[in-house]
């Protein structure tokens, strides 16, 4: 994947700006490419600070290998509802966690997707973007490079982002439809369970419940 700009005005004065303001990039990020070399300037490599003209064309390979040998690869079957160069959404069946453990070092969604990545030649770390639990089932996004990865968080932290669920309900519900409005918070002397702490300031907005 490439990121790539052609200059039209002198709204920018260099190379930085454009990365910062037209693609959002991180300064990490930013760092990284311009050590790795992967930041050119009408396809030569160039550094942040060069100034630019109208015509030039600033471009960002993302094609770099990374090592992912923190995840083990295994063969699992997995239910690809949609993939392109960008991102992967994968349909989680339940009882099966998204992270690696102590427990589930080997079995765990990361894992069968390290398996896919080996399978399609593709050299990037796993970068899962929201997370399930293990008994629930649904879509997770894995994110296929590091800029991909920033940007859906950015979407998340902008509640650009939705998230819909489905529950089954045991009896009978006085109302159509509803909201529930029921901010969840950290378990006093847990650090994974959660619970409903209404003196915490809902941080999303509520979702309608069908």
């Amino acid at each position: 994947m490439k990121l790539s700009y052609t200059v039209i005005d002198n709204t920018y004065k260099n190379v930085k700006e454009v990365l910062k303001v037209e693609f959002s990039m991180s300064d990490r990020l930013l760092l990284k490419l311009k050590n790795m070399q992967k930041i050119s300037l009408n396809n030569e490599a160039t550094y942040v600070h060069h100034s630019i003209n109208i015509g030039d064309v600033i471009e960002c390979d993302l094609n770099y290998d990374e090592n992912n040998s923190n995840i083990v690869p295994n063969k699992m079957p997995l239910s690809i509802i949609y993939e392109d160069d960008c991102y992967l959404v994968i349909d989680k069946p339940a009882n099966v966690p998204v992270h690696p453990s102590m427990e589930h070092y080997e079995d765990s969604l990361s894992n069968g997707v390290r398996f896919y990545f080996d399978e399609i030649d593709l050299k990037k770390k796993i970068r899962p973007v929201n997370r399930l639990d293990k008994d629930t089932s649904g879509l997770v996004i894995f994110a296929k490079n590091e800029y991909i990865q920033e940007c859906l968080i950015k979407q998340m932290k902008s509640n650009l982002f939705v998230k819909k669920y489905i529950a089954i309900v045991n009896g009978h519900l006085k109302e159509v439809k509803g909201s529930i409005d029921a901010p969840i918070a950290r378990k006093e002397g847990s650090i994974i369970e959660r619970c409903v702490n209404k003196t915490r300031k809902q941080v999303y907005y509520p979702l309608p419940c069908y």
